[in-house]
């Protein structure tokens, strides 16, 4: 027997703190019964529904993704367009960790673990998203520097991001580089860059918290391994580990 709410955080339908809601609001039944105590037990065995819906109690899984450009990274979309969940042959019921833009690549957790989805994308966490972008016009060392010290969009002060590797075309017209920031703002890195008057004509995640894509092909996904789990905790964390 397990406490109610921990069972439908299982399943992957909402977080712990959500289920404990839904408990509350009389939106959750045990065998046909209401329960709203929130000190309720119950088990796998038991017929539990969640606004009418009998929910399915999974194993956690985790997996990375080399997400393609033409995926939109939320599980329903009103103009039907293809869904990066598609591209996972699974039959646990996940979700993205965070979004990537429809036409941006790269590094993209999918998992159907509340609590460690939460964790991942809570910005007291600081976890580490590492890009690789492409934009035109020539970046100054000056704006580089606006950029380590924390630029402002919109009157608010985002966090310091580390310029890397930069580099020009032969043309001198466009820009490569790598940039790693610690939020995950909407259209963040875009936004960063328009407002340094530069147009993102390419954008890459090659890498979040540890994870990268090495051995994946675009489109391709892999579990990912324990001690990488592991380590993606301890970097929320801040915890060093041996």
């Amino acid at each position: 027997m397990e406490r109610l709410q921990k069972l439908i955080q299982k399943s992957g339908v909402a977080s712990r703190r959500k289920a404990e809601e839904l408990i509350v609001q009389g939106r959750v039944k045990v065998n046909g019964v209401v329960v709203k105590e929130l000190g309720s037990k119950a088990s796998s065995s038991d017929e539990i529904e969640v606004d009418g819906k009998k929910i399915k109690i999974e194993d956690r899984v985790y997996f990375v993704l080399y997400k393609p450009s033409g995926f939109i990274s939320t599980t329903d979309d009103q103009f039907d367009r293809k869904a990066v969940v598609d591209l996972l042959d699974v039959k646990e019921q996940v979700f993205p960790v965070g979004r990537l833009d429809y036409d941006t690549t790269g590094v993209l957790i999918l998992t159907n673990d509340g609590d460690f989805a939460n964790m991942l994308m809570h910005p007291k966490f600081h976890i580490e998203k590492e890009y690789y972008v492409k934009i035109n016009g020539l970046l100054r060392k000056e704006s580089s520097a606006i950029l380590n010290k924390g630029i402002i969009i919109d009157g608010e002060k985002l966090k310091p991001a580390k310029v890397r590797n930069v580099k020009y075309d032969e043309k001198k017209e466009n820009t490569f580089l790598n940039i790693i920031i610690t939020e995950g703002k909407y259209h963040q890195v875009k936004l960063m860059f328009k407002t340094l008057g530069h147009e993102v004509l390419k954008l890459k995640r090659v890498r979040y918290g540890s994870i990268t894509l090495d051995d994946l092909y675009e489109g391709g996904y892999r579990p990912l391994k324990p001690h990488e789990i592991k380590t993606l905790y301890n970097l929320a964390n801040n915890i060093t580990s041996k």
